[in-house]
């Protein structure tokens, strides 16, 4: 049985904030939250990254918890995330009860595991600390945030690198649609770790200055972390409940060109096929998307073909387009669901985020937005989450 799929709430940390307005308040200054690293323990110093500014200490006393949560960062950020989801959704325990919760992540406990690998590697044996590499798991992230939440009737996890959050919002979206569950809390959360930072500088895609997504002189990434998850509800459940409906779902679709473990192919084929199957899905004309909010990474790869992407399906008239990179960092497994609360807070409040760093085109003159666009009627937004291995996700959402 096919049905509407409606959001009905939203939670989100970031470097731009804690929680929704806080968040919008940081787009509409246009002003980028990334700088010099001060939770993560790195000597990686000169890399500028997007870090929520508060510690596992304060993050733990805002919501009273102990051990062993509190030396989660990637749990920690997904239960304030969750938390608010669920609060702006006004879900009750019995609605948790009939819900999934669907997280995605690929990280996980690693910021654990780093504090206690080396001794257990040097005496390889059990002990107190080789007990602690069990919350490595990502799976164990996602049981842990649920846990805090409430008893819901499904927990899962999805880990495809940087598209992991577009992929629970998708699999949330299907098992409505087919009459599994009613309601889904779906999102991801991934903090920074020395694993990530070191990984990413060893691919040497890590810019030393603030990243620019589609500049002609992009130099990279700028590693973020965060969380976010949005309510997913069909169309009965939310308007017997009588939430407010803070937008529809209409089209997504995941596409893998296994071109490269981690480029994408010179004509971006799976960005592609992932944004053609999303709008068929959607029944939308190529004129009706007002805004896309591009993967952008600010890799040489990554911004050149998503952009052959766009102008396979659009021609010389492409949307306008951004990468929201520039503001929070990439925020990697989180970031399909971090961005994908932005592109709401984009139509409900009739403005466009800016694409920080651009100076020069890359190729034939294509320019994202760079000027401040308010008040204006977003009806359709896509969102783009490319993960490596060409697991690519695009979502669009409608204003109801």
């Amino acid at each position: 049985m096919e049905d509407k799929v409606f959001v009905t709430g939203v939670g989100i940390i970031s470097a731009l904030g804690v929680g929704k307005d806080a968040t919008l308040q940081a787009l509409l200054k246009g002003e980028s939250c990334i700088g010099s690293a001060t939770y993560i323990q790195t000597e990686h110093k000169e890399f500028p990254v997007g870090e929520v500014s508060l510690s596992n200490a304060e993050m733990s006393r805002m919501l009273n918890v102990g051990y062993p949560i509190d030396g989660l960062r990637t749990v920690l950020m997904g239960i304030i995330a969750s938390k608010e989801a669920v609060s702006s959704a006004a879900l009750t325990t019995e609605d948790i009860h009939r819900a999934a919760f669907i997280n995605g992540t690929t990280v996980g406990g690693m910021d654990k595991t780093e504090r206690h690998f080396k001794k257990v590697f040097d005496t390889n044996a059990e002990t107190s600390e080789s007990l602690e590499l069990k919350y490595n798991d990502c799976g164990y992230s996602t049981e842990l945030i649920a846990d805090n939440i409430g008893k819901f009737g499904m927990v899962t996890t999805t880990s495809t690198a940087c598209s992991s959050s577009a992929n629970a919002i998708i699999l949330g979206a299907n098992l409505i649609r087919s009459g599994v569950v009613d309601i889904a809390v779906v999102g991801g959360t991934e903090a920074l770790t020395r694993f990530h930072l070191n990984g990413f500088n060893t691919l040497m895609i890590l810019d030393r200055e603030i990243c620019r997504p589609f500049d002609k002189e992009r130099g990279g990434i700028n590693l973020g972390e965060g969380a976010a998850y949005i309510v997913l509800e069909n169309e009965k459940s939310a308007r017997m409940r009588g939430v407010d409906i803070l937008g529809v779902l209409c089209g997504f679709a995941n596409t893998c060109d296994a071109f490269h473990q981690t480029a994408t192919s010179e004509n971006g084929e799976g960005a592609y096929l992932a944004m053609r199957k999303a709008m068929e899905m959607a029944k939308l004309d190529l004129f009706e998307i007002d805004y896309i909010n591009a993967h952008g990474t600010g890799t040489p790869n990554n911004d050149e073909t998503e952009l052959s992407a766009m102008k396979r399906i659009w021609g010389d008239n492409i949307p306008r387009f951004s990468s929201t990179k520039s503001f929070t960092g990439h925020t990697t497994s989180a970031s399909g669901a971090i961005e994908t609360v932005i592109c709401l807070l984009s139509m409900q409040n009739g403005f466009v985020p800016k694409n920080l760093g651009w100076h020069t085109s890359i190729k034939d003159d294509i320019i994202p937005v760079i000027e401040d666009i308010e008040n204006i009627d977003i009806k359709h937004v896509i969102n783009n989450s490319f993960g490596f291995g060409g697991n690519d996700s695009t979502l669009i959402f409608e204003a109801f």
